[in-house]
């Protein structure tokens, strides 16, 4: 694998606070500005979703992976994401996001070693490390 990749997308204006979010070989998402700000538009996906959304993504592919290669087993992945946007020296960013991982694995030895595959994926995510946000994780693992 290169050391050096590009990800390209394009936005386009579409209507008053909404957008388009286009990349050629993937689905078009909507995109607004969220409803807590001015003529914002709800039900609609934001840059502040999507960007908590990146390091809840992230952790889930980077768990996989590492999961796979130390040959773990387990039954679910599921991984709950909440980011507090709040204003930080007089700026609008999003400090924190906690990821609520819940992992369910198939014997009950694997507890610890899921947990540390967990950390071991969070330290290594490439979006998380890319982003001055303080990630917190609470997991869950169980049987």
């Amino acid at each position: 694998m290169d050391n050096v990749h590009y990800y390209n997308t394009t936005v386009k204006w579409t209507e008053g606070r909404k957008g388009e979010l286009l990349e050629p070989t993937m689905p078009t998402i909507e995109v607004a500005t969220p409803p807590e700000f001015p003529k914002g538009v709800p039900n609609t996906w934001s840059p502040e979703h999507l960007y908590v959304a990146s390091a809840n993504i992230c952790l889930m592919t980077t768990f996989l992976a590492i999961a796979e290669n130390s040959k773990l087993n387990f039954k679910s992945f599921e991984c709950d994401g909440v980011g507090k946007l709040e204003k930080v020296d007089g700026r609008f960013m999003i400090s924190e996001i906690v990821l609520k991982p819940k992992v369910i694995v198939t014997e009950e030895k694997d507890i610890e070693r899921a947990e540390r595959i967990i950390e071991k994926a969070e330290n290594h995510c490439l979006i998380s490390n890319s982003m001055k946000t303080e990630i917190k994780l609470e997991m869950e693992v169980s049987l």
